[in-house]
């Protein structure tokens, strides 16, 4: 029996090993790692327990900063409003809109699959909404810059067609539905190209 330098019996071990990660991180370790399932399989792939076993943490762990699985999604959609605000923030016009919300599709495909979703998430929350309404402003100012003989007599048209078109592309993007038609070029360019078939100044 070891008995230690003391000379009396080693103390016994009580629990497992200790957890990989700090209590201020875990918040962003649960959040990376749903983004990383999300990718790979979808957001009907994420699961509480699922997540806390890839963390190497405790089953109930992510409840307890997350209370729920709709409120992780929720998390990661408020998130992703405020890092589509941020991509929006210095747009040039509405093309250079568009073109920022396609790559914000492309850079960050988890937070966009989530984001327009809202069957998974709490839709009262205000983290959300106020995310939600920033990057909404930031749409909003992008198409009020058209020229009137651009858009048309209709601004708010107008702004649905552009979202449309930017959305419906983005998703047909990340879901690689485009993959084989694309030839090899640039998405931003393509969705610039696409873009400005649709809103330019009508020639007399």
């Amino acid at each position: 029996m070891d008995t230690g330098k003391s000379g009396g019996p080693a103390p016994a071990r009580t629990g497992g090993p200790a957890r990989p990660y700090h209590h201020g991180d875990l918040p962003r370790v649960i959040l990376g790692t749903a983004l990383d399932v999300i990718a790979a399989e979808g957001p009907a792939a994420v699961s509480l327990r699922d997540l806390a076993r890839r963390a190497g943490v405790s089953h109930a762990a992510p409840a307890h900063h997350f209370k729920d699985r709709i409120g992780l999604l929720t998390a990661i959609a408020a998130e992703g409003f405020g890092l589509l605000a941020a991509a929006l923030d210095d747009a040039e016009d509405l093309r250079d809109a568009g073109v920022r919300y396609v790559r914000f599709a492309r850079e960050h495909p988890a937070h966009f699959q989530v984001m327009f979703a809202p069957e998974l998430l709490r839709a009262d929350d205000l983290e959300l909404t106020t995310a939600r309404t920033l990057a909404g402003g930031r749409l909003r100012a992008a198409v009020s810059a058209i020229p009137a003989e651009g858009g048309g007599p209709d601004t708010r048209l107008a702004g649905i067609a552009a979202w449309s078109l930017a959305h419906g592309f983005a998703t047909l993007l990340i879901s690689h539905n485009l993959d084989g038609q694309m030839g090899g070029q640039d998405p931003d360019e393509v969705f610039d190209a696409l873009t400005g078939m649709l809103f330019h100044p009508q020639r007399p």
